[in-house]
């Protein structure tokens, strides 16, 4: 059972925690402010100057030694063994059969005072014990040590993010422990912070001071969803493959979550079974909710056309621009159908979130070519 947290920026004036009644999305993101009196403003700031999140509720882990790099990237979906000092990317672990058991974000550090490498993996904090444990089932002979971080997650979002975070990581008042990382996703311009918990006043004092605003987690949470970035407990189920969210696939300069030409790794057949012969049967897209219905409908309900079921619906959020909106995974040859709903709430898939026509996979083509096609 999770522990509940407390950050301790809570203690902001106009910090409102997620409410206990608020079902749709998990409990664990409780101890964290949801936001500061005004979310939808606070968003709306979001396009002028960047803001800081407090997503500290997250649990880190540190993996570290001479053979941390390879270590993890034997069991990862994300190439790791030669990457740099500031290289940061989701990655994620999965099953024989290609399902996806957690989803991580890892940053690599910079190396320890024995010049061993470092990274830092954070997660949600229901994901953290079950990672934790696979992760050091795993060590056998490798040189590499897994310990609990108490380390708190620090999100910048919006235009100048990544010059804030330069300007921070190089002010001479941060301790030494502060580490961070541009982020590479759909979404508006992002920069994540990793420090001590004890250190997160001081940091956002001086992020302040640098002109940043403060926005609270559904204004991420809104902005997460507008990007099709899923969280695994919510917006994800037991049957989930990494080509259900495409922008996890790493192709050109984005590294997304899956490198497709690295070594093996467990689930990695799927992976590749996927990439080359045909396409996942359900496919993440953004809704638009019918806000004038009398309920809201919660993370886990069917999405139906007529009585027969389409999709899943995640994480149901109200967005500054959009109004109500959900993240969902749908099943391809209910896209582009008319006549969506979800219990008595009518739902219409953004255009702008399909997924793009990749054409004929490799795989695929050269099957054809070989039976005369």
């Amino acid at each position: 059972m999770t522990s509940h947290y407390t950050s301790p920026l809570l203690q902001i004036d106009g910090a409102t925690e997620l409410p206990d009644s608020d079902a749709p999305l998990l409990p664990e993101h409780r101890g964290v402010a949801w936001h500061y009196g005004d979310p939808l403003v606070e968003q709306r700031r979001l396009d002028e100057r960047p803001g800081w999140i407090d997503r500290s509720h997250r649990r880190v882990l540190r993996v570290s030694g001479p053979d941390a790099p390879v270590f993890l990237n034997n069991l990862l979906s994300q190439k790791l063994d030669d990457v740099p000092p500031g290289f940061a990317s989701p990655a994620l672990d999965l099953d024989m059969q290609g399902h996806i058991l957690h989803h991580l974000d890892v940053l690599r550090a910079h190396d320890t005072d024995t010049g061993d490498p470092t990274f830092l993996i954070h997660v949600p904090a229901g994901q953290e014990e079950s990672l934790r444990t696979f992760l050091q089932r795993m060590i056998f002979w490798s040189k590499v040590e897994i310990t609990p971080a108490d380390l708190g997650v620090l999100t910048l979002l919006g235009e100048g993010s990544h010059a804030l975070l330069r300007s921070v990581l190089d002010d001479a008042r941060t301790r030494t422990e502060l580490v961070g990382a541009p982020i590479d996703w759909r979404g508006r311009e992002r920069a994540d912070l990793l420090l001590a918990r004890a250190e997160l006043p001081a940091l956002i004092r001086l992020l302040e001071e640098r002109g940043a605003g403060r926005a609270g987690l559904m204004a991420f949470t809104a902005e997460r969803v507008r990007a099709l970035e899923p969280e695994l407990g919510v917006d994800l189920d037991h049957r989930s493959i990494p080509h259900e969210v495409p922008h996890w696939i790493g192709r050109g300069s984005h590294p997304g979550a899956v490198h497709l030409h690295k070594g093996c790794y467990r689930g990695q057949e799927t992976v590749a079974r996927v990439e080359n012969l045909g396409r996942s049967p359900r496919v993440a897209v953004l809704l638009l909710l019918d806000g004038s219905a009398p309920t809201e409908p919660h993370a886990g309900e069917a999405i139906l056309r007529g009585q027969r079921a389409v999709g899943r619906l995640g994480t149901v959020v109200h967005d500054s621009d959009y109004g109500p909106i959900a993240f969902a995974l749908l099943k391809r040859s209910a896209l582009g159908q008319p006549g969506l709903h979800v219990g008595d709430t009518a739902v219409a898939v953004d255009p702008d979130s399909l997924p793009r026509d990749e054409g004929e996979r490799a795989g695929r083509a050269a099957v054809n070519r070989l039976r005369g096609r």
